[in-house]
């Protein structure tokens, strides 16, 4: 089937005002994205928080679950991760999975860090408390897990 010249004519007249602008304004300036899960703005912190903000401490301890959810995922794939090295490994696993098992045990130490005795009802309150009790601490007794320091004879 042969087509006019003077029928695609028409055609494109028609089409070219929608086509136009989606080809050369539209898709141009949108945002390709390689990931398919939802991006949240960052809110302030609760420390950014006036205390009698409730959204602003509202959001904050939802950024808070979210951030915690995405910490819990990552110690999951590292330990799956060494988890898949150690089977496949098998006689050797210990030599050459030793780079992902000490990344799985950082990661997991930073994880009881800031989560750690937390409970499951922990909010950004009570985070941002275990993180100044922390501080106060190794400031009057060194880093935890070093043992207190000696009182200085005066």
């Amino acid at each position: 089937m042969f087509f006019n010249i003077d029928a695609l004519k028409i055609v494109y007249c028609i089409n070219a005002p929608c086509v136009n602008p989606t080809e050369s304004i539209v898709e141009p300036n949108q945002q390709k994205q390689n990931w398919y899960h939802q991006r949240f703005r960052r809110v302030p912190t609760i420390d950014q928080c006036y205390t009698d903000d409730a959204v602003c401490r509202f959001e904050a301890d939802q950024q808070f679950r979210r951030d915690r959810m995405v910490d819990n995922e990552i110690v999951n794939i590292l330990r799956q991760r060494f988890e898949d090295c150690t089977l496949y490994e098998a006689p050797d696993h210990m030599v050459k999975c030793r780079p992902l098992m000490d990344q799985y045990e950082k990661a997991t130490e930073n994880w009881f860090i800031k989560y750690g005795d937390l409970g499951g009802y922990a909010n950004a309150k009570t985070a941002y408390m275990k993180q100044k009790h922390r501080l106060i601490w190794e400031r009057r007794h060194g880093p935890v897990g070093s043992g207190m320091k000696e009182e200085a004879a005066h």
